[in-house]
């Protein structure tokens, strides 16, 4: 039986190994483990940390550059998740950019509090993108599709024909039947949205 006490920020930290209750959610995707952890259910949180703490680990590194602050990033991560997995709502998108939006604001939020220089280079970066710069990537690729599904109809059509579609502003407005000109302001108006929407991004 896995005992568990509560730090100072009242995340649970486990006494004891629990391997089996962590294989036992192996199978749990991340919206359903972030569910029954705002339920309070600690071995879901448990293996949800065993999930994600690695990478987000390798994130607050390559973006703090210092190991003591990004392992404090990682826990103020997980300590924010215990807390606020309760407001999570799967229909507003999957766990995972979720809970890397919540590193990501903790990994911010650390960088703002120390400004001293890091006491450790960061890790060599490799060639090959690793879990972290592909868990970021994801998650601006979440982003950047939930700002486009917020723009007007006019404004992401033109977007999405021009970035997606790779067409010119001419063949856009052939294709819609619309003037030139609606076009060039209809794209303008939408990246200068997408631009404010997506500025804790860029």
């Amino acid at each position: 039986m896995t005992a568990y006490a509560a730090d100072a920020r009242g995340l649970p930290c486990v006494r004891t190994a629990a391997t089996m209750s962590v294989l036992s959610y192996s199978d749990v995707n991340d919206s359903d483990l972030i569910q029954l952890v705002g339920s309070g259910d600690r071995s879901a949180f448990e293996a949800l940390y065993g999930r994600y703490a690695r990478p987000v680990f390798g994130l607050a590194l390559r973006r703090l550059g210092d190991r003591g602050r990004a392992e404090d990033a990682v826990q103020e991560t997980f300590a924010s998740v215990w807390r606020a997995a309760r407001t999570y709502r799967p229909e507003r998108g999957p766990g995972s950019p979720w809970l890397y939006a919540v590193a990501r604001n903790a990994i911010v939020d650390n960088g703002r509090a120390r400004r001293e220089p890091p006491v450790d280079a960061p890790d060599e970066v490799a060639g090959e993108a690793g879990p972290a710069d592909r868990a970021e990537a994801a998650w601006i690729a979440w982003r950047v599709h939930r700002a486009l599904s917020e723009l007007p109809d006019g404004e992401r059509q033109v977007i999405e024909l021009a970035y997606w579609g790779g067409r010119s502003q001419s063949e856009i407005a052939d294709l819609l039947k619309i003037p030139l000109g609606t076009v060039k302001t209809r794209t303008r108006s939408g990246l200068s949205r997408l631009s404010a929407m997506l500025d804790d991004v860029l």
